[in-house]
């Protein structure tokens, strides 16, 4: 058993994560006794440390909630979430390699420009027409 601070250290978070994850209804905030402090079983820091881990691999609260809710479904429907984060990572990553061209375009352009009174990069930002100053 854990009160709140012993629990968020043991699971290397603050206090203040343990009570948020407690309104996000995450996990059970424990009754309080007359006397003393509310405390927190191991399972409690079980399930801490996986929605840790879980959001390490980048879901979020809500995404965990649900892995939480079907962890004791079956794995295909653990599978189908996963599959489905993964396609959105997926997405992600390829936005972030245009990204990635489009900028090393623009510094590109920026090195090899001779006039000092124009920059490519900023140039390029501003609308067709317009004007920054």
């Amino acid at each position: 058993m854990y009160t709140i601070s012993q629990l968020a250290k043991s699971a290397s978070v603050n206090i203040e994560t343990i009570r948020y994850y407690e309104r996000k209804k995450l996990i059970d905030q424990p009754k309080k006794p007359l006397q003393g402090y509310r405390q927190y079983p191991e399972e409690t820091l079980t399930k801490v440390l996986f929605i840790r881990r879980a959001q390490h691999l980048g879901f979020t609260l809500s995404e965990i909630d649900a892995l939480i809710e079907i962890s004791a479904g079956s794995c295909h429907e653990v599978q189908h979430l996963a599959e489905h984060k993964l396609d959105i990572v997926q997405a992600k990553i390829k936005d972030l390699k245009r990204l990635e061209r489009s900028l090393k375009t623009l510094v590109s352009s920026c090195q090899s420009n001779s006039d000092p009174a124009s920059c490519p990069i900023i140039d390029s930002l501003v609308p067709a027409g317009r004007c920054l100053s």
